[in-house]
C-alpha cells in the first residue's frame, strides 16, 4: 500500500477527477472494470502531472495497483492525487480512488496506484519541468 497510515481512513492529496460509475463500464456481473477504474487513474495523474509541468505529459508506468472493493453501478467515484517526487523531467504521483456508495451510506478507498509522467514538449520529446518543481520530492 502506498499510504502505511491504514487506521487514516481519509484520502490523501487533492481531488482531480469525481463522476458516478455508470452501467456501460460493467462487466457481466454488474461490478466496474479494473481496466476502466486504472483508465481514469491514469487520467486524474495527467491532470495533476499537466499542471505540475506547465502543459503536455507522457505516462510512463502505472505500477503498485491495488484493488481493495467492487465498484457498483451509481457509486460516486473521488480521484485524488498527490504529487511523491519529481526529478529534472518526470514526476512520480499517487493516485487514490474514493467511492461514496449510491444511498450515501458509505466513503470508502477502492484502489490506488503509483503513475511516473513526464513533460514532454511539443514534438513528444522529453522536456525539462518548471525549474519550480524540479527535485522537490513532494
Amino acid at each position: 500500500m502506498l499510504d502505511s497510515e491504514e487506521s487514516n481512513p481519509l484520502p490523501q492529496g487533492e481531488l482531480s477527477l469525481q463522476f458516478p460509475a455508470s452501467i456501460s463500464d460493467t462487466n457481466s456481473y454488474g461490478d466496474i472494470f479494473g481496466g476502466w477504474l486504472v483508465k481514469h487513474m491514469d487520467t486524474a495523474a495527467a491532470v495533476h502531472a499537466g499542471r505540475l509541468a506547465h502543459g503536455r505529459i507522457a505516462t510512463v508506468s502505472i505500477s503498485q495497483v491495488e484493488f481493495l472493493s467492487p465498484v457498483l453501478v451509481g457509486t460516486l467515484l473521488s480521484f485524488y492525487t498527490r504529487t511523491v517526487e519529481t526529478g529534472k523531467s518526470s514526476m512520480k504521483i499517487a493516485v487514490e480512488v474514493w467511492a461514496q456508495c449510491p444511498d450515501g451510506t458509505e466513503f470508502r478507498k477502492i484502489t490506488e496506484g503509483l503513475l511516473v509522467l513526464v513533460a514532454i514538449n511539443d514534438e513528444g520529446h522529453i522536456r525539462p519541468l518548471p525549474t519550480v518543481y524540479q527535485r522537490l520530492g513532494r
